[in-house]
């Protein structure tokens, strides 16, 4: 017995379409011949969504494949002639076709197995052994190429190194060709062995742009994941030197120079992890120590004077990344103690400086947002009391150093340093503003004539105003100076700076609708004011972001969030600023569409308990009216047809440490919102949201991980997964689905989960394989015994897509466990869709695993009337499975033939036989055909098997 599709068992005899195959088939022939490929790929399509029989869908691939080499889509052909090799194994012109396509993607090893397969099925073929030939002769080409290789690498040094040839083009492409080579381990190491890490150190000294690029980008290939060359590569540059390369003006140098030591910590992490032992090991002696020195020339070059911002920004990158531990299950969080130790100072140095003053350290505007970001993260690694103590005393020694002895500009170095703080490890933060005479010097100037000297002041007032043990002293004594300030002052900077501060105090009470600070309309009235400066591109984008906080904030507020939805303007000029190089604003835009599409976490309070909290006089939230859901519909709705996946997808894209776990959870939760109603699925699909969804479901915070998984569930359920997630990106969804079957996550999160692996499991042996790999099987059996029926069923039809697995039959087969015997009692189960997802799987486990058959009518004394229950069942489908496991039965064993003839199936099997021309029909006819040939029952009148004949 064979099976087509997700659980839908087919008979031996032809399927029904059977003839529309064919006819489609000669279709795309004709068109085929005419040299219509895009015409023929569309009819075999169609014949292969009609229920065509594996040796028809072997065809149908390998003819599909044959229309990707015409149109020279070879990675394609190759996935077409593999499927029709997975179906038939011995198909000769599948084979040829797929080493066709493997020659032109180059993988020659690969293409020459292939045709060593054809020779041997075909022996007297010409063609096949004229290829084969020629692809001989390819790789003995290759191997040449390699042998020659040395010689290669050395005239591509000569040519980068000759001062005659600057400039010229033959020079461009030896780089070029130089990069290519290093990609590949062997050529890397042969570039290694040929002196290679001097003479890219030569390049590197000649302080041009192009040769540095490409020294830069072939010392990557050389160190990666290869700690023995990066350690001698290291060693040879000098690690001083080659962190210099950061801070040059040249900002794609200073990204090469940050990608290589990225390249490089990844190889001495490894060494640290494993310890390294012999060959390796007598190379690198301490790796650990090869990593501090790296991370502490780092943090020299945060405090250079002449290094440039974008320097000092991918310093503080690779530090976000090196630092911390990946994970609280590590222990070890020594390195982050040793940077706390030796270079606090330094990071809080560049997270207090003003930017542009002459004598001040260069920054950009993303510079002092990066330094929060890796104190919080330094901070949040930190595991006891103690440890958090000595950070704290570490920041307040700092910032009194300045506060006190250094006049003004002391002064402001440390508010700013104070409001680093706040964005960042905001416990250290609010600590500091509780030392003598920081708050107050905030207060004063406020009021200060300088416009630096205010915007200081006000950030810092905003910044502590968002903080809830700040808010109530600030509301009390600052409300009145940032509205006299937003009223009063001439420069934008300042006034939008000083909304923003009121915007934060007038959304104290969040969603809540009973506890606003301002009078009834000023929240719609700062809103518009934040949109005017937002939609105005004469302002700079670091101003313009400041608009977007107060946005942030305001949007609590249902009525602004429906006012901004309708302001086209304001929306373009939002998407608009995300993709600006001012990252800072990423965390603000995602909070904005948090609140518009109400996605964070809302439990509806239980009815009792809100009037037992009003007898007692206590506050109960109030949602806001137009927070209902049809109104946050209608939003989704706008935003959808605004542009917003298209923002986010190139949100979800930087590589700036603003991207913090806090924002991509914001955003996992906007796209579950997004993808709640199954119309607009298509719409996140089409603009990208499903590569977006991917690095979101595997990093950051543990519910933003949920999030994301669940929204890649819900596109996976409703579209198809090959055109949703296309090429090898549809086997990385399988992990986040499977982290939503843990029991931590909710039934309906489990239910989607289910429901999208059914979908995948059908696809190919390739992705069942990644699920059996994830171990989802064992927690898909648990959720067979659910007690919700839907999640029940959901398993139940997973694990029948699963079981064409060889793995999962094994499973089913192995002595002392009860799986068969669930399958056969949900058959029997009043759940329609239950009993059909069984017998599915029922019919293609006994088609599979003939031996089964004879274990049936051991798991269960009712196996006979649940078989004959669906034999009866007024559904087709029901009953076609059941006819399918009556044949599979009657072929495995002449004892359970003769059971089954003995009782009333004979009498069902004879009945169906003579219905309407069906595959019911055709299976049942089979079965009475086979107990014939046993001579169990003797044939009727018209020579086939029949009630009243029976043997016995």
């Amino acid at each position: 017995m064979t099976v087509s599709g997700p659980g839908a068992p087919v008979p031996r005899p032809a399927a029904p379409g059977a003839s529309a195959v064919e006819q489609l088939r000669k279709e795309g022939n004709e068109l085929f011949k005419c040299g219509d490929y895009e015409g023929a790929l569309t009819v075999y399509t169609q014949a292969l969504g009609l229920g065509a029989t594996p040796q028809d869908q072997a065809i149908l691939h390998r003819n599909r494949a044959a229309c990707h080499l015409k149109l020279e889509d070879y990675d394609k052909a190759e996935t077409e002639a593999s499927k029709a090799i997975e179906k038939d194994g011995g198909d000769v012109k599948a084979l040829y076709r797929r080493s066709q396509a493997l020659e032109k993607l180059g993988r020659l090893d690969q293409a020459v197995l292939d045709l060593q397969r054809c020779v041997s099925l075909e022996p007297k073929n010409k063609v096949f052994q004229e290829a084969l030939r020629n692809i001989g002769g390819q790789i003995q080409e290759k191997v040449r190429y390699m042998s020659s290789t040395d010689a290669k690498v050395e005239q591509m040094f000569q040519i980068l190194l000759d001062p005659q040839e600057k400039g010229t083009e033959k020079k461009q492409k030896a780089s070029q060709n130089l990069v290519v080579l290093a990609r590949e381990d062997a050529g890397a190491e042969k570039i290694f062995r040929s002196n290679g890490v001097q003479l890219l150190q030569r390049l590197l000294d000649t302080g041009e742009a192009d040769l540095m690029l490409a020294a830069l980008r072939t010392l990557v290939g050389i160190c990666s994941e290869h700690q023995s060359r990066t350690v001698a590569t290291l060693s040879v540059l000098g690690t001083r030197r080659v962190v210099s390369i950061l801070g040059v003006e040249n900002q794609a140098v200073s990204l090469a120079a940050c990608h290589l030591l990225q390249v490089i910590f990844d190889a001495l992490k490894e060494g640290v992890k494993k310890g390294f032992r012999g060959k390796e090991g007598a190379i690198i002696v301490d790796p650990a120590r090869e990593l501090k020195i790296l991370i502490s020339n780092l943090l020299e070059l945060l405090t250079e004077v002449g290094v440039s911002g974008q320097g000092r920004d991918n310093a503080l990158t690779l530090l976000i990344k090196a630092v911390p531990r990946k994970s609280p299950k590590d222990p070890n969080n020594s390195l982050t103690l040793w940077v706390i130790d030796q270079g606090l100072k330094k990071i809080l140095e560049v997270g207090g400086s003003v930017q542009e003053p002459p004598g001040e350290l260069a920054v950009t505007a993303n510079s002092r947002m990066s330094a929060s970001v890796l104190l919080n993260k330094l901070f949040d690694d930190l595991k006891c009391d103690a440890e958090r103590e000595n950070f704290h005393r570490l920041c307040e020694n700092y910032i009194k150093s300045w506060f006190e002895g250094h006049g003004l500009a002391g002064k402001l170095r440390a508010i700013q340093t104070v409001s680093c703080l706040l964005q960042g490890p905001c416990e250290a933060g609010n600590r500091a503003l509780e030392l003598s005479g920081v708050m107050e010097s905030v207060i004063s100037l406020c009021a200060s004539e300088q416009e630096e000297e205010q915007l200081v002041a006000v950030e810092a007032l905003i910044h502590a105003a968002g903080k809830a043990k700040r808010a109530s002293f600030i509301t009390a004594n600052g409300v009145s100076l940032l509205k006299d300030l937003y009223k009063r002052s001439e420069k934008d900077s300042i006034r939008i700076r000083a909304l923003v501060g009121l915007c934060k105090l007038g959304s104290a009470g969040g969603t809540d609708f009973s506890m606003k600070q301002f009078a009834e309309g000023s929240t719609l009235k700062l809103a518009k004011q934040c949109r005017k400066w937002l939609c105005n591109d004469q302002i700079d984008t670091g101003t313009r972001r400041w608009a977007v906080e107060g946005l942030a904030y305001l949007t609590f507020d249902a009525d602004v969030k429906e006012e901004f939805v309708e302001d086209e303007a304001a929306l373009k000029a939002l998407f608009q600023l995300s993709r600006s190089e001012e990252r800072s604003v990423l965390f603000a835009v995602a909070s904005a569409l948090v609140n518009c599409t109400n996605s964070y976490d809302y439990e509806e309070p239980d009815p009792k308990m809100v009037e037992l909290a009003k007898y007692a006089k206590q506050h109960v939230p109030e949602q806001h009216p137009k927070d209902k859901p049809g109104f946050v519909r209608a939003r989704v709705k706008k935003l959808l047809a605004a542009g917003v996946v298209s923002a986010m997808t190139c949100m979800v894209k930087t590589e700036s440490p603003v991207l913090t776990n806090s924002c991509r959870e914001l955003l996992s939760r906007v796209f579950l919102a997004l993808v709640d109603e199954v119309e607009d699925r298509g719409t996140v699909v089409a603009q990208g949201g499903g590569k977006a969804l991917l690095p979101l479901a595997l990093e950051g915070t543990d519910v933003g991980q949920t999030k994301a998984a669940q929204a890649l569930a819900k596109l996976t359920i409703t579209s198809n997964p090959e055109m949703t997630f296309p090429g090898e990106r549809i086997y990385e969804v399988v992990r986040p689905l499977v982290s939503l079957l843990h029991l931590n996550c909710s039934g309906l999160q489990n239910f989607e989960a289910l429901m999208a692996l059914t979908n995948l499991a059908g696809i190919s042996e390739r992705l069942r394989q990644k699920i059996l790999k994830e171990k989802a099987v064992p927690m898909i059996e648990g959720y067979m015994f659910e007690e919700h029926e839907m999640i029940r069923r959901a398993a139940t039809e997973c694990m029948c897509n699963l079981a064409m697995s060889k793995e999962v039959q094994d499973l089913f087969e192995a002595k002392g466990n009860d799986r068969l015997k669930l399958l056969v009692l949900y058959s029997g189960e009043d759940d329609e869709l239950l009993r059909r997802a069984a017998a599915g799987g029922l019919a293609m486990l006994t088609s599979m695993r003939p031996s089964l058959c004879s274990r049936i009518p051991e798991v269960t004394t009712h196996w006979l009337e649940i078989l004959q229950a669906l034999l009866l069942s007024p559904n087709q489908e029901l009953q076609h499975r059941g006819t399918v496991v009556a044949l599979n039965m009657v072929e495995a064993s002449k004892e359970i033939a003769g059971t089954l003839m003995e009782s009333e199936v004979l009498e069902i099997l004879s009945v169906l036989a003579k219905g309407k021309e069906s595959p019911v029909t055709r299976a049942a006819a089979a079965c009475l055909a086979k107990a014939v040939e046993y001579g169990l029952i003797k044939p009727n009148q018209d020579g086939e098997g029949g009630a009243a004949s029976c043997t016995r």
